[in-house]
């Protein structure tokens, strides 16, 4: 998930702000039980890869950005919205193999799409990411980041140096062949990361009970899979097939509407 400032404003104006919004987020995952895989401090978003075991997402979220945006005010003086309204969220298939590792390596890949990083400059150096704190030993790294499903999905099932070493070989190796960014357009702009059977099982769920928390393209896509549904039904009640439809001509009152 991510969040912009509001009007794109930067939402961190120095190292302090950073700070209090890890600290922030440390505290909200105490509260909700979130384990985080990967997180990203950009100018004016914060790209966060987080599971919410307890279903908590709303909550947890209202009570993050409710408190860092009232210590931000706070500390500066300023008064109103912080974030350019509700949050992004991408659900990511868990499940299947390679989705959590992309999404993990789009956060930590960001400093370099971003040009934040000169060409001689190693990624472990972008301080605000969790990219270099997977280089550290598991008792340095922020006590709410969870790395055994990166390592696992890397096929590094030892925490021990030399996976970490092999992590920041296959980083680096990522981080050259990073292209125009086309590659990662399914995570950027859609609802959905994974695979196909599961977001068909999504869609049937959503399509009866679509709300103002989905986005666009998910009320779009849920829809049509309503309307297939429809299509179907109606098609197994008349005892035909969808091929017969296109032997009909147009207004055939046997077609289904």
């Amino acid at each position: 998930m991510t969040n912009r400032g509001d009007r794109r404003e930067p939402i961190f104006r120095d190292d302090r702000d950073r700070h209090c919004f890890l600290e922030t987020l440390g505290q909200a995952c105490a509260k909700t039980a979130w384990p985080v895989h990967a997180l990203g401090l950009m100018a004016n978003d914060f790209p966060l890869v987080v599971a919410t075991p307890k279903g908590n997402l709303v909550t947890g979220m209202k009570w993050f950005l409710g408190t860092y945006a009232a210590r931000f005010n706070r500390r500066h003086q300023f008064f109103g919205h912080r974030f350019g309204g509700r949050y992004k969220a991408l659900l990511v298939d868990a499940v299947s193999p390679g989705c959590l590792r992309t999404v993990c390596e789009y956060v930590h890949l960001n400093p370099v799409r971003a040009q934040l990083l000169a060409t001689e400059v190693s990624l472990r150096d972008y301080a605000w990411s969790s990219y270099p704190e997977y280089l550290k030993p598991p008792s340095r790294r922020w006590r709410w980041l969870r790395g055994e499903r990166w390592f696992g999905e890397l096929r590094l099932p030892q925490d021990r140096p030399a996976a970490r070493l092999e992590l920041e070989r296959q980083m680096e190796e990522g981080r050259r062949q990073e292209g125009g960014g086309e590659e990662w357009a399914a995570i950027r702009r859609g609802w959905f990361f994974g695979a196909n059977e599961l977001k068909r099982q999504l869609l049937a769920q959503a399509s009866e009970r679509v709300g103002a928390q989905h986005y666009g393209a998910e009320r779009q896509e849920s829809g049509q899979a309503k309307a297939e549904r429809l299509v179907q039904e109606e098609l197994a009640s008349l005892g035909r097939q969808e091929s017969d439809l296109a032997a009909r001509r147009k207004g055939d009152p046997g077609k289904p509407r």
